[in-house]
């Protein structure tokens, strides 16, 4: 909940904003924390035990605020009165995202090295005892811990423990990995790919900061120890390995590596036999440029799993790629397959293909009156943005507008406004008010050009 001032928020003195960071902080209003620290608020004032308003944030778990102090002038490294720092905190609470916010920049030339080694000591005891074990060695209390999973940031789960009246978030093994990249210890690889997969779950923070770490690692010695564990019996390495080698896609382009990477996963999607690690390998392989795709797509065209036949269109469709008659006959084939998604992505894919237009069409029609709501929203996006003009589109983006899910309606009335369908008007009713965050958004732009248009030509 944002904070809102009066109209004498301009004069304030110090006394007044510094009170007013405190609370911002205590209500988590990273926004107004922001506000008040532009304003002149203290980023080193401290509550009424003491403590500064960062340590409150840390042990509050609230990230955003910790890490709108940090950047605001909140000193990190400041001794508390038990010897700690609210770095130290940060490391000591387990929370990642927490850790990352109070960091700050350079702090291998920030910290001494006893400093330095005395943090990746903290973290790597968490780490190898364990939580619960290390929780029990400071309440006394014997337990069991109680674990609950939390989200540790936008993307990132991370267990929360508790015992007696302690209680640490379970990440200690992501903010040990942090640490040494942040002091530029280069842990080896093995140790590294030990770590992620003991958790083997792609959201889970561990396995996420070391994959992002070794793409941060951009040697080509790295490259090969990582790669080469798509070979571990355990699935949970290969699978690291394709996850490493997809964020690897948005950090590092250069010609050498990509190169690589293409041939390294044709030859892997060519003899991958276990079906979850195939299907994330087909993900990845189908973002490069190889010229094998359509091949290795025909291959699994026909596969008895669903997971394997959604990934084939995107093989069957390269960009810039003469479409064979091999390949758009298995993508009419895909257009009729049993699974819904199957069939979304065979349409989706191919949507610039003139001569597979009318199929395509068939197929999101029938697709829009499918009685799961996910593959009907999907099918009202593909339909509205179709070059294809026919009333039976128009009609089927009409009948939309009936769903209770406000995305569909808005798909939906988008699909008419580009049309110029008469129906647009009653459309944008149907709609409804939209909330933040369509700001910028597409779809809501065009409805208010197709206003725009309507009042100006009524106008003239």
């Amino acid at each position: 909940m944002a904070m809102s001032f009066g109209m004498g928020d301009g004069n304030m003195d110090e006394g007044e904003l510094d009170g007013r960071l405190r609370s911002a902080v205590r209500a988590g209003d990273a926004e107004a924390v922001r506000d008040l620290l532009n304003r002149g608020a203290d980023p080193e004032g401290v509550d009424a035990n003491g403590l500064p308003v960062l340590s409150r944030a840390v042990a509050a778990y609230d990230a955003p605020v910790a890490e709108a102090l940090v950047e605001g002038g909140a000193d990190p490294d400041r001794v508390l009165p038990d010897g700690t720092t609210p770095l130290w905190r940060a490391v000591d609470g387990g929370s990642p995202a927490v850790f990352s916010a109070v960091l700050g920049k350079e702090p291998r030339l920030r910290l001494p090295e006893a400093a330095r080694e005395r943090l990746l000591a903290l973290a790597r005891n968490w780490y190898e005892t364990g939580v619960a074990e290390e929780l029990q060695r400071r309440t006394g209390a014997p337990g069991p811990a109680t674990r609950v999973r939390v989200q540790d940031d936008e993307y990132d789960w991370v267990d929360q423990v508790s015992l007696g009246d302690l209680v640490v978030r379970a990440g200690h093994g992501a903010i040990l990995t942090s640490l040494e990249w942040a002091f530029r210890v280069l842990t080896p690889v093995d140790e590294l790919i030990a770590r992620a997969v003991e958790q083997p779950d792609e959201k889970h923070v561990d396995w996420s900061t070391v994959c992002w770490i070794l793409t941060e690692r951009r040697s080509f010695e790295t490259w090969s120890a990582v790669v080469a564990h798509r070979h571990y019996p355990d699935p949970a390495h290969p699978r690291f390995v394709v996850d490493y080698l997809r964020r690897r896609g948005f950090v590092d382009t250069s010609p050498s590596y990509e190169k690589n990477e293409s041939e390294l996963l044709a030859a892997w999607a060519a003899e991958e036999t276990d079906v979850e690690t195939l299907a994330k390998v087909l993900d990845a392989f189908t973002d490069r440029d190889h010229p094998d795709q359509e091949a290795i797509g025909l291959r699994y065209a026909g596969h008895p799993d669903p997971r394997i036949r959604r990934e084939v269109p995107y093989a069957l469709c390269a960009d810039y790629v003469p479409r064979t008659p091999a390949a758009r006959a298995a993508l009419l084939t895909l257009m009729r397959d049993p699974d819904a998604e199957v069939r979304l992505r065979a349409c989706t894919a191919s949507m610039r293909d003139d001569d597979l237009l009318p199929e395509i069409t068939r197929a999101l029609l029938l697709l829009t009156e499918d009685p799961d709501a996910d593959p009907r929203g999907a099918a009202a996006a593909a339909l509205a943005d179709s070059r294809d003009r026919t009333p039976a589109v128009a009609d089927a983006l009409a009948a939309l507008l009936d769903e209770d899910n406000q995305l569909v309606r808005l798909e939906a009335a988008y699909g008419l406004a580009l049309r110029d369908d008469p129906r647009t008007a009653e459309a944008i009713e149907r709609v409804g008010p939209l909330g933040d965050g369509f700001e910028h958004d597409h779809r809501a732009d065009e409805l208010w050009r197709w206003r725009w248009r309507k009042k100006n030509s009524a106008a003239g």
